[in-house]
């Protein structure tokens, strides 16, 4: 049988040139696509608002060791105010060193706390420490006192009555009269408001705002954090003097699931309104030390 081998040869080149031009077609196509991909996502991100990263967001490990701590002393003075003796913590930076002046920032405890509260919970020493160490934030002293002025001195069993608010709001006479110039005979702080805060949690943020706006010619710096509801202050009185109204740093912060949250708010907007200029910001998180860190995190940094 004769079989023509030129056709067959001929029919396989063809049959290979149908096969290329249809992988190149098909390569063609799906390069085409992806470019059409690619160039429309481009165009979507090029679009798009960028995102802001949250300027008060904590980094992890943000309250645990990292480097050389500072550290925390427990002393003892006198109070003339109660007649009693009274303790605080003091925290020194790393680095310290007892010849040098620096600013000083009064960190105060909530409703249920004494002077160890901040020490057995909040991790101040690790949280200021490692700000220093970063250079985030001033070395700085830390004294964290007992809030509560009563003789006995103790935690009462109902902490929302109105013994210990009392002894709360004391606080303001023996921190004038007893505690500054204990500490400023200890150690050599700064006696310029511009180098001294005062901040708190919960009641001790209330405090803070009470004593800060009391006495603004004391502290240029204010820290509140979860503020309760007891500021003696109405929203009219909730200012300062024209002299410190712009050179006053007030933060307010609390957590998005916190009950208190609408005090925060208050507090801010009654300053706000009455030409106080503030920091406020929320976060998640309830009425606990998950905020009040984040809250000390954010304002060591920002002062001095």
């Amino acid at each position: 049988m004769y079989v023509n081998t030129d056709f067959i040869l001929l029919w396989k080149n063809q049959i290979i040139k149908t096969n290329i031009f249809y992988f190149l077609a098909v390569i063609v196509v799906l390069v085409t696509v992806v470019c059409v991909y690619l160039l429309t996502a481009y165009k979507n991100k090029k679009n798009q608002p960028k995102e802001e990263s949250d300027p008060f967001a904590a980094p992890s490990g943000f309250d645990k060791k990292k480097g050389k701590l500072g550290n925390l002393t427990e002393k003892s003075y006198s109070s003339k105010t109660t007649g009693t003796t009274q303790k605080c913590y003091v925290y020194t930076p790393p680095g310290y060193k007892a010849n040098k002046v620096y600013p000083v920032m009064y960190l105060l405890h909530g409703i249920n706390g004494t002077h160890t509260e901040w020490k057995d919970n909040g991790n101040p020493d690790r949280i200021l420490s490692n700000l220093i160490n970063a250079c985030d934030a001033k070395r700085m002293i830390v004294v964290m006192p007992n809030v509560r002025f009563m003789n006995p001195n103790i935690v009462p069993s109902d902490v929302y009555g109105t013994a210990n608010v009392n002894a709360f709001n004391n606080f303001f006479n023996e921190l004038k009269n007893d505690l500054m110039p204990f500490i400023e005979k200890e150690y050599k702080v700064s006696k310029e408001r511009t180098g001294r805060a005062i901040a708190g949690l919960s009641m001790g943020g209330m405090e803070s705002l009470n004593i800060g706006i009391s006495m603004p010619e004391t502290f240029g710096f204010i820290g509140a954090f979860s503020a309760a509801p007891s500021l003696p202050f109405s929203a009219e009185q909730m200012k300062l003097p024209d002299e410190y109204k712009n050179n006053t740093f007030i933060m307010i912060c609390c957590g998005l699931e916190d009950g208190l949250l609408s005090f925060s708010q208050d507090y801010n907007k009654s300053l706000t309104d009455n030409g106080v200029q503030t920091t406020y910001y929320t976060i998640r998180g309830g009425h606990d030390f998950g905020v009040w860190k984040n809250g000390l995190y954010n304002f060591a940094k920002r002062i001095f």
